[in-house]
């Protein structure tokens, strides 16, 4: 067989592109089979309470409409996995949103005039939305999200604390997220004769999609395919099955025809998850040179009553800085709000913008760098655990970023250097996210005419992972990578985990690079032409990742950040920005850097425009459309820069590569704020930086 250079670490085009911008490529929505109806979801306008009666006889009269699903007479589900699918089930409504009818038309235009004719009487209960440092709600939980432990306790942090010559004490805090993908959640399912659920889902893991709907409708997961070939964007709100999949499956099957239902933007906030509002105080004693004696890091958040999701803000403290004194600590309340779930780095964006923060406020009690603080307190052992890292390039992207940026040159007093009516600043923060890997399967075809397909339940959510792929195949293979296919988005195709925790090219790329390893050694072992079907492989990484690494596994990263307050309107603008990573080995500087800086982008967004407020009286959030929730647009982020460092870490997986798709955000707002308050001399402690908020301060 001809061996082939590597293509692993080569910038190869995304394979998808050219379907993209053409309209080739076809996403949840765009599926409409013969006879396909469409469903519009009726959310509940109250904050609590329970439906006492609806008008649903006389949408049913109206023009085109086939059905009127209440929970009256909706398919009875089996209990699903996630208590937010079992929709239409009772008349309860436990948040404003919850969804309490499902209107089945022939076209979206009269599905959606039924939704709007349809008439709802409630009966109210009070109701509590806002969360606060001090509520009474609050209670610990066992664990918070990822499975960690919410107290981890070393040493004694607060009498550390209170005998430590420098101490900083603060409060930070961040206001409900969203996610908002460009694509929003859409499914299209239909069953056939034979009981069959075939569904096509915007989803982050087709293969947790078919789990879902089979534990929620009482069938086998042979029973179900879902398919989520194209998607459009997840950040975390689609990493689950969300209520579209279930409610178009209920109604297909009660209407026996195909149905299709796609959520409107305005009431996604409600229904598909957000980053919960995060209050969290850190307390940091250090000696006079800058040694970290004491971390203390608190965190209170929000839950909803339907389940139970904690932000695991404080974990990335157990990771990052070294201190012979730490506590860190998670408090929750059970709130009338729409479930949290997951958005781009979950607990550490929001966690490391306050720790980060916090260590921006000790260098200048200090009066010390802001870098040489944070290299002064680097670390060879997991703090937390005491595991060596696999690798830890903290420093090297500190040195590097500074190196590059040029900041050593900057003059460290806040607040004088100006520009006419701007007021220029620069910060820096570290990030760190760690290493998820988690069990997939893949087969590895040979075809006679010397081509090789891969299959592979991974979902491209706009990542590129099928180029990724099709590299790390090509490579184990020796062969070019235009002469590997990659079929993937399908849960007929090997089992793979979703795409999130930055963990699927580690994941599914463990898989394909064992398939195509033990395909190439078949290949190798036989002698003679390959049968007309051609041969076939298939391998999982089960035995692999059911033994715990000895290693503590994380990605590294610094930002530097450059910023122009305007001291008359309050406005800042992000003049540019440098992130410098430490993600084991990059497997394709193209896709990378565009993870990287989207990263970045989003943290920008965390940092000065987004926000989603509750409305007390109505319980509802009050920006909930891309007119209100203002994320960031090209113009937002004029000079933005990605790099990495060479980073050889052979205890992760066989290419030896880290996650980078939540790198990029971790730590990016703290950056921004940090350099906001070089520029002003005002340390505000909440996000967003909003000119209503500054302007007070510079006046």
């Amino acid at each position: 067989m001809n061996q082939a250079p590597s293509s692993l670490g080569s910038p190869v085009v995304r394979r998808e592109g050219r379907d993209k911008v053409t309209g080739a490529a076809r996403y949840a929505a765009e599926h409409t089979p013969p006879g396909c109806l469409y469903g519009r979801p009726v959310p509940a306008t109250i904050a609590r309470g329970r439906v006492t009666a609806l008008g649903a006889d006389e949408v049913r009269a109206m023009p085109g409409v086939r059905a009127v699903l209440t929970h009256a007479d909706a398919p009875a589900l089996k209990e699903p996995d996630d208590p937010a699918l079992a929709v239409l089930q009772d008349d309860r409504v436990p948040h404003r949103g919850w969804y309490v009818a499902l209107v089945v038309a022939d076209t979206l235009e009269e599905a959606c005039a039924g939704a709007e004719a349809l008439r709802i009487s409630y009966e109210t209960a009070p109701h509590d939305v806002l969360l606060t440092g001090e509520h009474p709600g609050l209670y610990t939980p066992e664990t918070v999200n990822g499975g960690y432990p919410a107290v981890r306790e070393r040493g004694a942090a607060a009498r550390a604390f209170a005998a430590a010559p420098v101490r900083i004490d603060a409060t930070y805090t961040i206001g409900p997220l969203h996610n908002h993908p460009m694509e929003p959640h859409a499914t299209t399912a239909w069953w056939s004769d034979d009981g069959h659920l075939t569904v096509h889902d915007s989803s982050q893991g087709s293969t947790t999609v078919r789990d879902g709907l089979a534990a929620a409708f009482g069938l086998r997961p042979q029973q179900v395919t879902a398919v989520s070939e194209h998607v459009g964007g997840g950040f975390g709100c689609k990493g689950t099955p969300r209520p579209q999949a279930v409610l178009a499956a209920m109604a297909a099957r009660h209407t026996g025809r195909p149905v299709k239902v796609a959520l409107p933007r305005r009431q996604l906030a409600a229904v598909v998850g957000h980053r919960a509002p995060t209050v969290q105080r850190v307390r940091l004693g250090a000696e006079d040179d800058g040694t970290l004696v004491s971390v203390v890091h608190e965190v209170v958040t929000h839950t909803s009553t339907v389940k139970e999701f904690v932000e695991q803000a404080a974990v990335p403290s157990r990771v990052m800085y070294g201190s012979t004194h730490s506590r860190t600590a998670h408090r929750v309340a059970a709130l009338d709000v729409p479930s949290p779930s997951w958005m781009r780095a979950p607990g550490e964006a929001p966690g490391m913008y306050a720790l980060e923060s916090a260590m921006d406020e000790l260098a200048s009690a200090l009066g010390m760098d802001p870098v040489e603080l944070r290299l002064r307190n680097d670390v060879v052992d997991e703090p937390d655990s005491g595991a060596p890292f696999s690798s830890r390039g903290l420093v090297a992207c500190l040195e590097e970023g500074a190196a590059r940026f040029g900041w050593r040159d900057r003059d460290p007093r806040p607040a004088v250097r100006e520009e006419g009516p701007l007021l220029i600043g620069t910060g820096v923060a570290s990030a760190t996210y760690p290493v998820y890997m988690m069990p997939s399967s893949a087969s590895a075809h040979a075809a006679p005419d010397g081509s090789y397909r891969i299959g592979v339940n991974a979902t491209d959510i706009g990542t590129g992972a099928r180029t990724v792929l099709a590299q790390i195949a090509a490579t184990a293979l020796g062969t070019p990578v235009a002469n590997v296919r990659i079929d993937i988005g399908s849960s007929a195709l090997p089992d793979a985990s979703l795409a999130g925790g930055s963990s699927g090219t580690g994941s599914w790329g463990w898989a394909v690079h064992k398939a195509s390893t033990a395909l190439l050694r078949r290949l190798g072992e036989r002698t003679g032409p390959l049968p007309a079907g051609g041969l076939t492989v298939h391998a999982d990484t089960g035995r692999e990742l059911s033994e715990e690494s000895p290693y503590a596994r994380h990605a590294f990263g610094a930002h530097f950040a450059e910023v122009a307050v305007d001291s008359r309107t309050g406005e800042t603008r992000v003049r540019r920005m440098l992130g410098v990573f430490a993600a084991g080995r990059i497997l394709n500087p193209r896709t990378a850097r565009s993870q990287f800086i989207g990263g970045m982008t989003m943290g920008i967004g965390m940092a000065l425009t987004e926000a989603s407020g509750l409305d007390p009286a109505f319980g509802d959030f009050t920006e909930s459309d891309l007119a209100s929730y203002h994320v960031p647009v090209s113009a937002d982020v004029p000079r933005i820069e990605a790099h990495w460092i060479d980073e050889d870490d052979p205890h992760l997986n066989p290419m030896g590569s880290k996650g980078i798709g939540e790198i990029g955000i971790v730590g990016a707002a703290a950056a921004v704020g940090n350099a906001v308050r070089h520029a002003t001399g005002v340390r505000l402690r909440g996000l967003p930086l909003t000119p209503d908020t500054l302007l007070p301060y510079l006046v």
